[in-house]
């Protein structure tokens, strides 16, 4: 038997140990999550009655073995009507709130419907050519956004920034209206100082020209998902109760075929033997330093971490420096309860309650410091306690750890978020019935900065036959979570089959055709 050690218990780390345990009965696997939660990012925080999701996590793939996975850990439930929805509230919440233990796991389908916030005026997201975007651009402003297309389809920028990277694909007016106040409230910085690698990993080919196919591709295929790019998906499944339903089912089965995990288990460092390979680590639990040996050990703790925590007296300066300099950005999310919305629903499409179906509104405004608004009802309504008559949103902030925004008293930042709201005229203060915050720590590997020097890095921690970077905040990339899971089925299959080599771990979403075509 090989003793085999895994940092963290979010998706990646939980997917290395499920698979390890599924295809082998040779190795003793022990998960060590520095907190008292599993899922990592996405994970449900459960207030009050009612379900937070830190982030928003669709579940969408184009990637054969994670949809089999998801199908595997709960299967996957048709479209329900509003009735089916409404009825099945009825029927099993009539006594109280839901426990996700005394129902079935199931996946829902739902529908993608997110909008843009610019200047008081709503329009579809992704950018369509729709008559709502002409109409709420006006005239002019559509005039001038053509002819800046035209223009940047004709001179090219070099993509050596983010900023390029939007201007050629949407043109200069298009850019400035929907992507560059949002993004430098993400990340803290200017797109222009941004690098290019964000785009091409997380947006890849959305472009004027593949809102045009995806339009096309709509006349002639009744799959939505089928053929389109993976920004431009219109429906996701969902676990009924949040991702964090989904991951604390696969941690349950984990530990029933054997598998351990230790919460509150803060890994500190990592010990080297002889060769030069992982032999131990040391964590601390409970106010104690304990030291666990293993042969193996895969982390998806945060790369700047990960390096601090290695004692390697070899450890090359340029690697210490530039993990020393890797960028992140926290997250803040407050809950708001509230009776009603003042938004109407003009659209076609049917919810409890009637208010407007989006899943997440991202708000372009600079005026205000909000980047986006999660409306959990039509993540699913078995996330609010109440749907039928109250409305559960999540106000999405992007901060650093330590400045003044993320220093707030909790009562103090719920007021801040509330008067956005107020002025951005979604809500009335006195419709506010609950509030509840939460803080992510580096929820978002940034690309500036030490980043340009992540190839130091990736060399370095290569060279460990037996470490294995996984994961988002384990990579230092931006990924989706299906990408974090392949990261984990590539690992183990690593494991199993013998191969050294890791770069089929490393490249997991760096193609520019990932996910583009099936």
């Amino acid at each position: 038997m090989k003793n085999v050690i895994i940092i963290g218990a979010g998706p990646a780390g939980l997917s290395a140990g499920y698979e390890l345990l599924e295809k082998s009965k040779d190795y003793n696997v022990v998960i060590l999550e520095a907190s008292q939660e599993i899922g990592g990012i996405s994970k449900t925080v459960y207030y009050n009655g009612n379900r937070m999701d830190i982030g928003g996590h669709r579940f969408f793939s184009k990637d054969e073995k994670v949809i089999e996975f998801w199908e595997k850990i709960m299967p996957l439930q048709g479209k329900p009507s509003y009735d089916d929805l409404k009825l099945g509230r009825e029927k099993k919440f009539s006594k109280g709130g839901p426990d996700p233990e005394q129902v079935d796991r199931v996946m829902l389908v739902r529908d993608r419907i997110s909008r843009i916030y610019y200047k008081n005026t709503f329009f579809d997201y992704p950018v369509s050519l729709s008559l709502n975007t002409l109409k709420g651009m006006g005239f002019v402003t559509t005039v001038k956004a053509g002819c800046s297309y035209l223009k940047s389809c004709v001179k090219k920028l070099p993509e050596t920034s983010l900023e390029n990277f939007y201007i050629n694909r949407f043109g200069k007016v298009l850019y400035s209206m929907f992507f560059e106040g949002y993004t430098e409230k993400l990340w803290g910085r200017h797109p222009r100082d941004i690098s290019a690698d964000w785009g091409s990993q997380r947006v890849k080919g959305l472009s004027i020209t593949g809102v045009i196919k995806n339009a096309f591709s709509k006349l002639f295929s009744s799959e939505n998902n089928e053929n389109v790019e993976t920004s431009l998906i219109e429906s996701f499944h969902y676990p009924k109760f949040g991702p964090g339903q989904f991951w604390e089912t696969v941690a349950n089965i984990f530990t029933q075929k054997g598998g351990k995990i230790l919460k509150g288990s803060q890994v500190e460092k990592l010990l080297l033997d002889d060769k030069g390979n992982v032999k131990s680590v040391v964590f601390s639990s409970m106010g104690k330093t304990m030291k666990i040996d293993a042969d193996i050990f895969i982390s998806s703790m945060p790369v700047q971490d990960l390096i601090a925590g290695i004692e390697d007296e070899n450890l090359p300066s340029e690697v210490k420096n530039a993990a020393k300099t890797l960028p992140y950005r926290d997250f803040v999310t407050v809950g708001l309860l509230v009776n009603k919305l003042k938004l109407e629903n003009k659209t076609d499409y049917k919810t409890l309650s009637n208010i407007i179906p989006d899943c997440w509104i991202y708000v372009q405004d600079t005026n205000v410091k909000l980047g986006r608004i999660q409306i959990f009802n039509n993540w699913s309504p078995y996330m609010a306690q109440n749907p039928e008559n109250s409305v559960w949103i999540g106000l999405e902030y992007f901060c650093k750890e330590g400045d003044d925004f993320w220093n707030m008293q909790d009562g103090e930042c719920i007021k801040f978020a509330i008067d956005e709201l107020v002025k951005m005229g979604i809500i009335d203060e006195n419709d506010v019935i609950d509030a509840h915050r939460e803080k992510v720590k580096k929820a978002y590997p940034a690309y500036f900065d030490g980043y340009k020097y992540m190839e130091y890095i990736v060399d370095y921690l290569s060279g460990f036959d037996n470490l294995y970077c996984i994961g988002r905040n384990g990579q230092h990339r931006y990924n989706n979570m299906d990408h974090s899971m392949v990261t984990a089925f590539e690992t183990v299959d690593n494991i199993l089959s013998g191969k050294k080599d890791k770069s089929n771990i490393w490249n997991v979403n760096t193609e520019k055709e990932y996910h583009e075509e099936k």
